[in-house]
Order: structure tokens, then sequence, then C-alpha cells
């Protein structure tokens, strides 16, 4: 639903081939009541609303709610599935090879716009009677993934499961660990500022995001040494549709 006409809606569906239904609500009664209104717009784009989503049952009541503090960025579709259903999620899975462990690593998108959100996983499964420590321990190496910086995507921190405590017989210690099969998840907002935003070509930019993951395995005999592995994701970053409505539909 957006704050655009039917016709205005037309003219974009046509030119983006957009099979599925647009609302339109070009007075913002419903922005209004579901309390979106975009207080800082004004001239032509005042009545918008704050990007976003409303995850609403079959009785009408609102589930969840997916929107960003700045009203530039926002969550892709597939992300907010993947949040929801995360079995529905589209991801884009790759192999990393990896010592005393398997690990797979995906995305919740293959391409994203300035402002957009998606999510980055890391699957490990750990062989039977084999642990990693969890970010709580003392003394131990967890596991963690550790990113690059880059001045074109921002971080948020890492979600990990719950951790089991594991009693350690030989030293007499309880320690927080990870055990089997987990993921965790990472998510990356595109950078929103102009300088970057202006600069993409209309065939858009690839962009990787790049760091390792630290860990240090253990079984029931032996503690192994520290080690890290390189982890890569690759997002195609595409320009935003700026290109107006006729002259003769624009808002004024």
């Amino acid at each position: 639903m957006s704050y655009d006409s039917p016709e205005i809606l037309k003219a974009f569906a046509d030119r983006r081939k957009i099979t599925f239904p647009l609302l339109a609500d070009p007075s913002s009664v419903a922005i209004q009541a579901y309390d979106v209104l975009n207080t800082e717009a004004t001239g032509q784009f005042k009545g918008m609303a704050r990007p976003g989503y409303f995850f609403i049952d079959t009785r009408g009541i609102i589930r969840e709610k997916f929107f960003e503090a700045k009203y530039r960025e926002r969550w892709s579709g597939n992300h907010v599935i993947r949040k929801l259903f995360p079995a529905l999620g589209d991801d884009v899975t790759d192999r990393v090879e990896a010592p005393h462990l398997s690990l797979s690593i995906a995305q919740s998108d293959r391409t994203a716009f300035p402002g957009g959100r998606i999510t980055l996983t890391a699957d490990v499964q750990l062989p039977p009677d084999v642990h990693v420590y969890a970010p709580t321990v003392q003394g131990y190496k967890p596991i963690a993934p550790v990113m690059d910086p880059t001045p074109e995507m921002a971080l948020t921190p890492v979600q990990y499961p719950r951790a089991k405590v594991l009693y350690l017989s030989a030293i007499k210690e309880r320690v927080p660990v990870l055990e089997g099969r987990f993921r965790l998840t990472q998510d990356v907002t595109v950078s929103s500022a102009a300088a970057f935003s202006n600069a993409l070509d209309p065939d858009g930019k690839t962009v990787a995001v790049t760091g390792r993951l630290e860990y240090q395995a253990c079984d029931s005999k032996i503690c192994y040494l520290p080690t890290s592995v390189p982890v890569r994701w690759q997002l195609h970053v595409l320009p935003l549709d700026r290109q107006r409505a006729p002259e003769g539909i624009q808002h004024k």
C-alpha cells in the first residue's frame, strides 16, 4: 500500500511488470490508521508512509511488524518471510571447508537496494561428541563471525542459539557450549548514503561481505587449537528506481 494514486501505481506496475495487486491510499487514511505516516515528509512526498511490513493473521490481528527507525532503510520481502517462516526463505547457499565441523553459509537475498536489509547465516554441523564454546565462555575461544569493516554495509550484532552448559569432569568446570547443528545469523543493511546510492551504475554494483569464522573445537579427550576459516557473502546492489510517473499524474 502506498500514498500514490491508482494511476501512478498502474504506471509503475506496467513499467516494472508487476502482476500482483498494489493498494492505493492517496488520502493516507489507512497509513494514518496504522500509525506509519512519515511526518518528516514534505512537498511531493507529504502523506507517504514509513516503509515496512505488517504480518496480519486470518482474523485481522497484527502479529508482527517490521520497520526501521530510519525511513531510508527497509527490509526485503524475502528477509521478512525468512524471519516469520525460516523454512520458506529463499537462501543462496555455499559450503565452506572447515576443520572439525561442517559449515554452510547463506543469505536471504541475492540482490539488494540502498537501505535494504538482508540476513546472512552460517549453519554449523558438529560431529557427535564435538562441541564449540558459546560467546559467554571464559578462558576459551568462543565461536564468532568476525566481519571485515566496509563503509557500504552496516552489520547488526550476531544472533546465537541458546547454549548448553557442559560439565568438564577432568578439570571440574562448567562451560557454555554449542553442539550438533545450529545457526548463527547477522543482518546487514546496505548504505543509503547519497554518495554511495548516486554512484551506482544502472546495472548496479557487486559488493562482497567478507570475514572469518573463529572457533575452538573440542571433543571428550582433546581441545584442538583455536582456528578460523574465511567466509564470504556477495550482494548485487541495484540503484533505486527514481523515475517519476508521467507528468499529468504526478504528485504536486
